[in-house]
C-alpha cells in the first residue's frame, strides 16, 4: 500500500473481507444514536453506511498510527521491522531485531497503546472544540472512534502475545530472568489468557471471543518457539549445520545436464559456478518453466538467480535471517571466495531439532563439521 521510512505497509485480504462487515455494524450503531438522539432526520440508511465506513477506515487508520509508534521507537533504540501488515485482528510489525535493551523493548511495546489512547483523547478534543460547528452524527462518529481507540489501547495492554501487554510483561522479566525464561512465562501467562477468552466465548456464544482465543494462543506458541530457535541458533556458526559441497552446476551447462543433477541430488536448487567461483543457484521450477526441447540448446547462465552468500564463521541465527529477508532457496556458504557448502531450512530446522534432543547440545558442545577439503 505504502511505505513508512523504507518500510513496507501491506493489506491483508482479511482486511478487505472484513471493512464492509465494520461499515455495515457501525452504521447500524450510528442509525440508532440518531434515533435515540432525536437529531434531524435525513440520516438515512446510505449515509449511516458512509458515517459506518468512516469509522472503520478511522480505525485501521488509528492501528496503522499505534504500529508507527513502535516502528519508530524500534527504529530508535537500534531495533530493525521488516514490514507492518493491517488485518481483519489489527495491525502487526514484523520486528527482526529487537532493541539491544529489554527495558527498551517493554517501552517499544508500552508506545503503542499510549499512543491509541492519545489519539482517543485527540478525537475527544476534537469533539468538544466543535460541538458547536459539528452536526450529530460526524459528533458520534469521531467520539465512538475515540472509545474504539480507548479500548484498543487498553486491550494491547493483557499480558498475552501477540498482544503489546506480553512484550512488556517479557521486557520487564528479561533483566531478572534472561531472554528465554522470561518468553517461557510470558508464553504461559498468554495461554491462559487464550483459555479465559475461549471458556468467555463459549458462555457468551461470541465466536470472535473464540477466534481471539486462537490467535492469542498461537501467539504465545509462536513467540516462545521463535525465541527458543534463535537462542539455539545463536550458538552455533554456519559451518556447524551447513551442507558441505565444493561443485556446483556451470554456468555453459545445458538446462537438460542441469535438471538431471538436480535429480541425482535430490534438491530443488544447486550452486550456479564459473570455473568453480560460486555466482548464484539454479532452481528446479526455473527449469520446468523451459519448454522440453529448448532444455538441451539453453544453459544454466539464462537461468541461474544472484548468489546470497555467508561465512563459515557466522552465526547460524544470521543465515536463517537472510533465508526470511531475501527467500532464495538457499545460501552458499563461501571460504574465501571458494564455495564449501551451502544452506537451507531444512539444514536450519535439522540443526535446532537435533540441539534441542541433545543434553549434550544443550550444554553448548555441539561437533564441529570436519572433512578434508580439496587442495
Amino acid at each position: 500500500m505504502a511505505s513508512f521510512r523504507g518500510i513496507p505497509i501491506r493489506l491483508h485480504f482479511s482486511l478487505v473481507l472484513v471493512l464492509p462487515l465494520l461499515a455495515f455494524a457501525y452504521g447500524g450503531v450510528v442509525r440508532q444514536a440518531v434515533r435515540a438522539a432525536g437529531a434531524p432526520s435525513g440520516t438515512g440508511m446510505g449515509a449511516s453506511l458512509l458515517w459506518g465506513l468512516g469509522v472503520a477506515v478511522g480505525l485501521f487508520l488509528s492501528v496503522l498510527i499505534h504500529e508507527m509508534a513502535h516502528v519508530l521507537y524500534a527504529l530508535r533504540t537500534g531495533g530493525k521491522v521488516r514490514s507492518i501488515t493491517l488485518m481483519i485482528v489489527g495491525g502487526v510489525s514484523e520486528v527482526t531485531e529487537l532493541p539491544r535493551r529489554s527495558r527498551d523493548e517493554a517501552l517499544m511495546a508500552l508506545v503503542g497503546p499510549l499512543t491509541s489512547v492519545g489519539l482517543g483523547a485527540l478525537l475527544l478534543l476534537t469533539v468538544w472544540l466543535l460541538h458547536e460547528t459539528l452536526a450529530f452524527s460526524p459528533r458520534f462518529a469521531l467520539s465512538y472512534l475515540a472509545g474504539l481507540n480507548f479500548f484498543l489501547g487498553a486491550f494491547n495492554l493483557v499480558p498475552a502475545f501477540p498482544m503489546d501487554g506480553g512484550r512488556i510483561l517479557r521486557g520487564v522479566l528479561t533483566g531478572r530472568m534472561g531472554l528465554v525464561r522470561a518468553t517461557r512465562v510470558a508464553s504461559r501467562v498468554g495461554k491462559l489468557f487464550a483459555g479465559l477468552f475461549f471458556v468467555a466465548g463459549l458462555l457468551t456464544f461470541n465466536p470472535f471471543l473464540a477466534f481471539i482465543a486462537f490467535l492469542v494462543f498461537t501467539g504465545a506458541e509462536g513467540e516462545s518457539r521463535q525465541v527458543q530457535v534463535r537462542t539455539v541458533l545463536e550458538k552455533l556458526q554456519v559451518e556447524q549445520v551447513m551442507s558441505p559441497r565444493f561443485h556446483g552446476v556451470e554456468l555453459d551447462t545445458s538446462l537438460e545436464e542441469a535438471l538431471g543433477d538436480l535429480r541425482r541430488a535430490k534438491l530443488l536448487a544447486l550452486p550456479a559456478t564459473d570455473a568453480d567461483r560460486p555466482v548464484g543457484w539454479v532452481v528446479l521450477a526455473d527449469l520446468m518453466r523451459v519448454p522440453g526441447p529448448e532444455r538441451s540448446v539453453r544453459t544454466v547462465r539464462e537461468q541461474v538467480r544472484p548468489a546470497v552468500t555467508v561465512s563459515p564463521g557466522d552465526d547460524a541465527w544470521s543465515a536463517l535471517r537472510k533465508l526470511v529477508e531475501t527467500q532464495p532457496p538457499l545460501l552458499l556458504v563461501l571460504e574465501q571466495g571458494r564455495l564449501v557448502g551451502t544452506v537451507d531450512g531444512n539444514d536450519l530446522n535439522a540443526a535446532v531439532a537435533l540441539h534441542l534432543a541433545s543434553a549434550e547440545d544443550r550444554e553448548g558442545r555441539w561437533p564441529r563439521w570436519r572433512q578434508e577439503r580439496p587442495a
